[in-house]
């Protein structure tokens, strides 16, 4: 990772947000995490500061909200502090009614996946009476093991690290200056008390070695069934295909 590599990034990211898709700006969540802050620096750097909101969304309590402060306050971008948590109980306990009607059991899939989408929602509601975009701040890492939530912190209008693993987000947060102890800083969810690593049950070394280098260790057989068990999440929308004539496929290209 280079300096030029970072310029290249920052030029990509003027270029469309404020000529491809013509947006005064954009919203980031701020989790005090390495990817949101990565992402915000590289947004102020080709933005502006003034064209950077940062949104800290927690639901209730937030292990990380003192850090996802002094991200913003570092970044010298202007900030708001969006609580979900009510949002999340109405949804939760009118969702436990329904599942308890239908003989099932309210399961983690549903508790723990809300909130993210609760989060992009809330993004997305703030972006459009803003006329900004919204920033997704996911990495490549994450992605190829579906460590994401679909539709929640895996969306978004454009993504700066999608492409890059977890290592090289953290290269490039160093290039920019960021503090070290912030971006390498053990990443978890702030929730189970245990790091990412530990939820994985590999290290984002190993993973980044496959990624990159094709090296399998003896982690690999389970990076591989999670790669093919969250590949529904790579995909997005499966549309079923037909031969019907579309004149909108035909004509415009």
């Amino acid at each position: 990772m280079t300096v030029k590599d970072i310029e290249d990034i920052e030029n990509w990211i003027r270029n469309y947000v404020f000529n491809e898709a013509s947006s005064k700006g954009v919203v980031i969540g701020m989790s005090g995490g390495k990817d949101s802050l990565v992402t915000a620096k590289l947004c102020v750097n080709a933005l502006g500061k003034n064209n950077v909101l940062g949104l800290i969304m927690p639901n209730g309590n937030m292990k990380d909200i003192d850090v996802a402060k002094r991200s913003c306050e570092i970044l010298d971008i202007r900030y708001y502090i969006l609580d979900i948590n009510n949002s999340y109980n109405s949804i939760i306990e009118k969702v436990s009614t329904i599942i308890k009607n239908e003989n099932k059991t309210l399961s983690t899939i549903s508790t723990f996946n809300t909130p993210p989408r609760l989060r992009m929602a809330s993004l997305y509601a703030v972006a459009g009476s803003m006329e900004y975009l919204v920033a997704n701040t996911s990495n490549l890492s994450e992605a190829m093991v579906g460590y994401t939530t679909k539709w929640g912190d895996n969306v978004g209008d454009f993504s700066p690290l999608a492409n890059f693993t977890k290592e090289e987000v953290c290269e490039i947060g160093l290039l920019l200056g960021l503090p070290d102890e912030l971006v390498n800083k053990v990443p978890e969810d702030g929730l189970s008390g245990q790091s990412d690593e530990d939820k994985l049950g590999f290290s984002y070394i190993s993973l980044g070695n496959y990624i990159r280098k094709g090296i399998k260790d003896d982690k690999f057989e389970k990076i591989k069934k999670m790669h093919k068990i969250s590949q529904h999440k790579r995909m997005g929308v499966v549309k079923y295909k037909n031969n019907l004539k579309n004149h909108f496929e035909e004509d415009i290209r």
